[in-house]
């Protein structure tokens, strides 16, 4: 169990880089988080008081989030109030001594604060400066407001996810800034590794959320270009790959079957006690099958009412066909195989036990891991402002007074 805010350095891939972070919510963070958790030392700036507000969303226990403890892990959080002139100056300074800078506010407010790339880079050409908005940071909708769940609608990802003739449907989740926040880290080490093998000075990582979730679009844009054709929603299953679908069981239950490859096909239907099916010419590749989508679907979901979902589930595996069941988090908790690959992990909130979802990707010898949970706000301005830039505590009080810092 973890319960140390100041642990002893480990030996992780992003060991000896230093990241301020001026994001709040969700994207900028999560890059944060990501590179906190293969060892970078991330120092997130927070407003004085409250902090992010992300502190207050959704379930809270003695006025913290449990995301929090989470989506915070190993940074340390510095309270400073980017609105003065005086706490500009010291993120000005803070920034002078990082490999990386990450914010996710609209275009032209660091600049307002005179924490842009351009005015930074002057103190430290080799900054990375990443930058998280809705629309990017050129062209004719930058200054837009780029809420994750409008920028899912631009880029393409709302309009083929739901059922057709029925409004669009959003995950349960602002998946738009996660993808963002991935685009984002992704871009950091990549132009970290530049730096490092002298292609470049620092440069400016510009992450758009409606680019990085158009970037998981696939096939949509060359078939339109190609072919005219224009990616319709599709409900529970997939254009133009038959089966795979959604299937309701005896025990009210839903599994997920994947049979789309030509040889699994042949095992799905034997398994199902059709080998008319298996064995049907016109059914051995998908182009046929897609031509016979419904009648497929229909025979699928018969058979999924006629047996319980674990039994299902059994039986097809047997047969070496992928299916498995729709999970929600109880159902994580309880699966052999998270917890054989240990994708939760464990943090003392104020003595309590909480459990936290582990990051991926797993490095065999390098791995990361969660040093402890989300800090309060503030908790490590005084060790950062001295150790780091070398304040006074008269310094510090006076900052205090000022309410420039907490």
């Amino acid at each position: 169990m973890t319960t140390e805010t100041n642990p002893p350095v480990h030996n992780k891939p992003l060991s000896g880089i230093r990241v301020i972070e001026f994001g709040q919510l969700i994207a900028g963070p999560f890059a944060g988080s990501l590179l906190a958790y293969f060892g970078a030392e991330v120092i997130k700036i927070e407003p004085p008081g409250k902090g992010d507000p992300i502190r207050g969303w959704r379930a809270v226990e003695n006025g913290t989030s449990f995301w929090w403890h989470s989506i915070g892990r190993n940074k340390k959080s510095v309270s400073l109030d980017l609105r003065t002139e005086a706490g500009a100056k010291i993120a000005r300074r803070l920034a002078g001594t990082a490999d990386v800078v990450i914010e996710n506010f609209r275009p032209g407010v660091m600049e307002s604060w005179g924490l842009g790339p351009e005015s930074l880079k002057v103190d430290n050409p080799d900054l990375v400066y990443a930058r998280i908005s809705g629309y990017g940071q050129t062209g004719p909708y930058a200054n837009k407001p780029g809420f994750a769940s409008v920028c899912e609608g631009m880029s393409g990802l709302r309009y083929v996810n739901g059922h057709p003739g029925q409004a669009p449907v959003r995950p349960n989740l602002s998946i738009g800034d996660s993808i963002a926040g991935l685009h984002a880290a992704f871009g950091i080490v990549m132009a970290l590794l530049g730096r490092e093998r002298k292609l470049c000075q620092g440069q400016v990582v510009d992450v758009a959320l409606y680019e990085s979730i158009f970037n998981l679009m696939e096939a949509v844009v060359p078939e339109y270009s190609g072919a005219g054709i224009v990616r319709e929603p599709s409900g529970t299953t997939v254009t133009g790959i038959v089966p795979t679908n959604t299937y309701l069981c005896r025990d009210g239950k839903y599994i997920v079957i994947g049979g789309n490859g030509d040889s699994i096909f042949k095992r799905l239907m034997c398994a199902i006690d059709r080998e008319d099916m298996a064995n049907d010419p016109a059914l051995a590749d998908n182009a046929g099958r897609v031509a016979q989508e419904p009648y497929i679907d229909s025979v699928l979901a018969d058979w999924c009412q006629s047996i319980d979902s674990l039994a299902a589930v059994a039986q097809l595996e047997a047969a070496r066909v992928p299916a498995g069941p729709i999970y929600n988090v109880a159902d994580m908790f309880a699966d052999e195989h998270y917890q054989a690959r240990s994708m939760f992990e464990r943090v003392e909130i104020d003595g309590k036990p909480l459990d936290i979802p582990a990051m991926a990707p797993k490095l065999e010898q390098t791995p990361g891991e969660t040093l402890w949970s989300g800090p309060r706000v503030g908790e490590h301005t005084q060790s950062v402002l001295t150790e780091t830039l070398g304040l006074s505590e008269s310094e510090l009080n006076d900052l205090r007074g000022q309410h420039i810092i907490d």
